[in-house]
């Protein structure tokens, strides 16, 4: 490696899906500072919304730290500072102009990261670490892809998670004070309690018609975010029996103050079932290792329906055919807004399949170690190649 000092790392994050970006790269900035001892600089566009995610953030403030992380405003112009070893860019957001220049001046270049979207489709995996020489100056990007095999970088998770989520479910008393800080009872025997975290989407009514009239009593947790409009817009006024509080039938929905990343987790290792959307939450519920629904975010011409299918496909390898099938009409439903109320006796009735699974596609994924892990492990190797090369001219 190049010397002993300690490596630092530049991480750049643009805030485009409200808590998905900031989400994952808090965690992935947070998990180098604290478990590889890793000098880390973060830089994010938005401050307002980081903060959401963490209360330590003041948005007036340029320069900060956290968790053992500097935080720093990225604002234009762009501060002339100096690059550092490794460069990580997420999501496609390009570093600054004036960077890269920097990154191009220094003798010894940093190595720059292109951290990927998270997909299962096929193609990843032959891109997965390719090289990218920049057009017009001496330097070279690589592509690094979250994931679900082995050709490809894990997904993240902190070193301690597996052992907390099981210290959690497994305790109690551990639950009873979880339910109790959301002002809540233990769940009844017969009840189901799901948490609801997605996008605006018009098959919220038609599942939540059905779970209305359900046999058995159902709780949905619904955090802040974008999907509480079409949840109010769900009820009349005299079925709110207090502030963010409805009932209809068995169906009880309680919208949640926004939750930090934490108390989201256990959230999720709480319920039965969890919907989440985006990218974060998606990863965050497959640790959980319960039945969930992932609402994907849409894109132009469909695009997303690609990358859902592959991630079924996925998901679904090794699993029961007829408990597939039922999976898939479920999740093919609720992202296309239609028919969600329908599908989803069926799809709730393999909820021991469903849960049985889930377990066990989350201990697949531990194999695969984390991408955090992964990550450093591939930067070492380009930054000792570097410095073998150095050391022949």
């Amino acid at each position: 490696m190049t010397s002993s000092a300690r490596l630092t790392w530049d991480i750049f994050c643009r805030v485009v899906d409200n808590f998905g970006d900031i989400g994952v790269c808090w965690r992935f900035a947070r998990q180098l500072a604290q478990e590889h001892d890793l000098a880390v600089r973060l830089w994010v566009d938005d401050l307002v919304t980081f903060q959401r995610i963490n209360a330590e953030i003041d948005p007036e403030s340029a320069a900060q730290s956290s968790c053992s992380v500097e935080i720093r405003h990225w604002i234009e112009p762009f501060p002339d500072v100096s690059p550092a070893d490794v460069v990580v860019e997420t999501f496609g957001c390009d570093t600054p102009e004036r960077y890269q220049l920097s990154m191009a001046a220094m003798e010894k270049k940093p190595v720059w990261i292109n951290f990927e979207y998270l997909s299962a489709e096929p193609w990843v995996n032959d891109c997965h670490a390719l090289p990218s020489p920049h057009p017009r100056l001496p330097l070279v990007k690589y592509y690094f892809f979250p994931g679900f095999g082995p050709e490809v970088g894990g997904l993240l998770r902190e070193r301690d998670l597996m052992r907390e989520r099981e210290l959690f479910v497994s305790e109690p008393k551990t639950l009873t004070a979880f339910w109790r800080s959301l002002k809540l009872p233990q769940p009844a025997p017969t009840e189901t309690r799901v948490s609801l975290f997605c996008y605006e989407n018009p098959a919220i009514a038609d599942l939540f018609a059905t779970w209305a009239v359900s046999p058995a009593p159902l709780l949905c947790l619904v955090p802040e975010g974008r999907a509480v409009a079409d949840v109010k817009a769900f009820f009349t006024a005299d079925e709110s029996v207090a502030p963010n509080d409805y009932v209809r039938g068995n169906l009880k929905v309680r919208v949640l103050p926004f939750l930090d990343p934490s108390h989201y987790d256990r959230l999720l290792w709480a319920c039965d079932c969890n919907i989440v959307r985006g990218e974060d939450s998606f990863v965050r519920a497959q640790w959980a290792g319960k039945p969930f629904v992932w609402h994907i975010y849409p894109q132009q011409e469909n695009a997303h329906w690609v990358k859902l299918n592959a991630f079924i496909d996925r998901y679904c390898g090794d699993m029961a055919p007829e408990t597939a099938a039922d999976l898939r009409a479920f999740w093919r439903t609720w992202n296309s807004g239609r028919g969600a109320g329908q599908a989803w006796p069926a799809f709730w009735r393999r909820r021991a399949e469903l849960a049985a699974h889930a377990d066990c596609w989350a201990e697949r994924l531990v194999g695969l170690g984390d991408l955090a892990s992964n990550m450093v492990r591939f930067t070492h190797k380009l930054l000792s190649e570097s410095d073998a090369a150095s050391s022949q001219r």
